[in-house]
């Protein structure tokens, strides 16, 4: 299916959820860009979500974001639990603005709604010519354990890094330091490609690819991620675990925006972003010819397998971008079911 035509019902039906024109706009372009990237955990898979947390008052439409705090380059600023799409590419306009000024700037965001596809931020700051690291935790979600442990402790907790490349796409690194999204497990159990061996550990620690220990299941309902019987697990077994906590720590508790837990805290995304502008920490102008060169050693590498390439981070999304708007995007039966079962309920024609 054509994104454009996606696109245009999604926004649809964010404007039929109170959002303004402009935050619907945004808000489908960011989730549509997101499936057009391969990362479809953080696509369309979220509208039926997002439209509930509308209704539920968990997050809420066309929020502006608030200075607290403001030293010139450290800023502390408060999303009001608006749309993701809406206040986080505010706080990193602002970051951006104020790197700019001062060279350097870090901006930690709080209690914002879910803020999508993080690798989406770093695009923008190398858009500016700018170096960025985005550290994301989601308040109040327990989806990942520790390692060595079955007990749900963190959350699926996004890391992003951007370096802008003179003349070309920036690199960009944007992974979950759980073995998967959660996203990705909702898509797998929704039909959609299957999930990593072992990516899971069920209630008894027995390791599995199965979605549906995740999940509490029941006839009626939408698969519930906060009762399942299993968690996710770490990436990279310690060290993601470690990067996990690391997220929860200086994403979530030092932002204000809460841990995983313990105790009942609200759900939100905290994200704490550092920006770096390379004209003013590099005068000599050594670091473009350093990343070209690094780039081109690095690529010339003799691949492991036969018939495969060696890429750079951030390199399969825009092959799969490009493949995508070229080719349509492959839309699970279920999740266009959800799309057009809300479509439905507010009115709104949807094709086939």
């Amino acid at each position: 299916m054509r994104s454009t035509v996606i696109e245009n019902v999604v926004g649809k039906l964010f404007l039929n959820a109170g959002c303004s024109v402009n935050e619907s706009l945004r808000i489908a372009r960011s989730l549509v860009d997101a499936n057009l990237t391969g990362h479809d955990s953080h696509g369309i898979i979220r509208v039926t979500r997002y439209l509930d947390w509308l209704k539920q008052g968990v997050q809420i439409a066309d929020q502006e974001i608030e200075i607290l705090v403001d030293n010139g380059s450290l800023l502390l600023v408060d999303g009001s639990y608006g749309m993701g799409q809406t206040v986080g590419p505010q706080a990193v306009d602002l970051g951006i603005e104020r790197a700019k000024q001062h060279g350097l700037s870090i901006v930690a965001l709080r209690k914002a709604g879910h803020l999508g596809r993080i690798g989406e931020y770093a695009e923008m700051a190398a858009g500016s010519d700018l170096i960025s690291i985005h550290l994301v935790n989601v308040a109040s979600s327990q989806l990942v354990a520790p390692f060595g442990s079955k007990d749900r402790r963190m959350g699926t907790n996004p890391m992003a890094f951007g370096v802008p490349v003179p003349g070309e796409n920036p690199i960009v690194h944007d992974f979950a330091t759980s073995v998967v999204a959660e996203g990705k497990a909702m898509v797998a159990l929704q039909g959609g490609a299957p999930l990593p061996p072992d990516s899971l550990v069920g209630p008894s620690g027995e390791l599995t690819d199965d979605p549906a220990v995740l999940y509490e299941i029941r006839e009626g309902n939408a698969p519930n991620a906060a009762r399942g019987s299993g968690a996710l697990r770490a990436m990279g077994d310690h060290k993601g675990s470690g990067l996990s906590v690391m997220c929860e720590l200086l994403a979530g508790a030092l932002t204000g925006t809460g841990t995983a837990g313990p105790g009942k805290i609200r759900f939100a995304n905290g994200m704490l972003s550092i920006y770096l502008d390379p004209n003013q920490i590099d005068p000599s102008n050594e670091f473009a010819g350093g990343v070209t060169d690094y780039i081109e050693w690095f690529l010339s590498a003799t691949p492991s397998s036969e018939g495969k390439s060696v890429r750079l981070p951030g390199q399969i999304e825009i092959e799969r971008r490009e493949a995508r708007i070229r080719d349509g995007l492959d839309v699970p039966i279920e999740v266009w079911a959800g799309i057009k079962n809300a479509a439905k309920t507010a009115g709104i024609d949807v094709p086939s």
